[in-house]
């Protein structure tokens, strides 16, 4: 198979999957998540296909080549990983889909399992492939999921490959109007480094000015204004989800984090500036999460907030330009201002993000 964007498919059955798994419930070292039986049989409309993604484990954040991988609009519930709130979107491979015809009737409920070969895993192996077993008796219990194993189903890539450009537009997931804007944007951030002395802020002025003629977003590299990170603001809002809140202007924001664009160790990526001024409703707090690069529960001592629809859609990062992972922003509270009036109005107003 090759999917695409907005073909439509169905999850195999659970005796299928299971069949293509191995007993630590894997395929080519990708894990299968207990929380992705729950849509066996049913159908759904391909979201992106990710023939890549990027590196989240190691620190680098460079592009990884993920073959056969796929993305629904489906994200992790956490519920195997003591109530994760990361959100991530989940990665499907192709043998455990299976293409529809495009009127098919979309199916709400899973269909019957039906037989299938079996490699010897089962749906226990599966649950137990989410921890590690080999821990000393009282240590941090170390969960395994598709976050933490990333390294281990993925291959290096570069960012000059072309070929996953090209992937990039014939799959769908991108427009070509999208792609030119992120390698115009790559072309001006390389001249402008290149002669930093004579074009460096000269050349962000000149960005910002022509942005400015159709509302675009001012140029997104640009440091945070304290000092040190200490003098970073504290600010609770005490969100709830379904609040609607404004993000604050970006040149706001610079005056919340340090010059490595850090509030309390809480980044700040370019990456976020597209949304910056725009009303958004809460989606959730994230208080737990799974630590990518060890597999250990984190709870954070600030709570930070997840947006509806905000994510990272990596049009700002040179060395993972157009993934398709979507991962969800995280924000600081005193990166936003809570609205209690009007607010219906004001999000119908908003324009899409692109």
């Amino acid at each position: 198979m090759k999917l695409c964007a907005g073909d439509w498919v169905e999850v195999r059955s659970k005796d299928e999957i299971l069949a293509t798994l191995d007993k630590s419930g894997r395929l080519e070292g990708l894990p299968f998540m207990p929380q992705m039986f729950k849509w066996c049989g049913r159908q759904f409309k391909i979201h992106k296909r990710a023939h890549k993604t990027c590196d989240t484990v190691s620190g680098d954040y460079v592009g990884r080549l993920l073959p056969n991988g796929i993305h629904l609009d489906l994200r992790c519930d956490g519920e195997a990983y003591e109530g994760c709130q990361a959100a991530c979107l989940i990665f499907w491979k192709e043998a455990w889909l299976k293409p529809v015809s495009q009127d098919a009737r979309v199916a709400s409920e899973p269909k019957p399992a039906r037989a299938g070969r079996s490699s010897g895993c089962t749906e226990a192996d599966v649950l137990k492939g989410t921890q590690t077993h080999d821990q000393p008796p009282g240590s941090k219990v170390k969960y395994i999921c598709q976050a933490t194993e990333l390294l281990n189903y993925t291959q290096p890539l570069k960012w000059w490959d072309a070929r996953q450009y090209v992937e990039d537009f014939t799959s769908g997931n991108n427009s070509l109007p999208r792609m030119l804007r992120g390698f115009l944007y790559f072309a001006y951030l390389y001249v402008t480094k290149a002669k930093r002395r004579t074009l460096g802020r000269p050349g962000r002025w000149l960005y910002d000015r022509i942005q400015s003629l159709w509302g675009g977003v001012p140029f997104p590299r640009r440091a945070g204004l304290l000092v040190s990170g200490k003098d970073a603001p504290i600010v609770n809002l005490d969100l709830k989800s379904g609040d609607v809140v404004r993000i604050k202007p970006f040149q706001e924001i610079r005056a919340t984090i340090d010059t490595n664009n850090q509030n309390r160790g809480m980044g700040f990526d370019a990456e976020m500036v597209p949304y910056c001024g725009k009303l958004f409703r809460v989606k959730t707090r994230v208080e737990t999460f799974v630590d990518e690069r060890n597999g250990h529960i984190r709870r954070m001592k600030t709570p930070a907030v997840i947006l509806d629809g905000v994510f990272c859609r990596s049009r700002y990062s040179e060395s993972r330009l157009f993934c398709p992972r979507e991962i969800y922003i995280w924000w600081r509270e005193a990166w936003l201002e809570k609205v209690t009036t009007g607010t219906n109005a004001a999000l119908g107003e908003q324009q899409p993000v692109k």
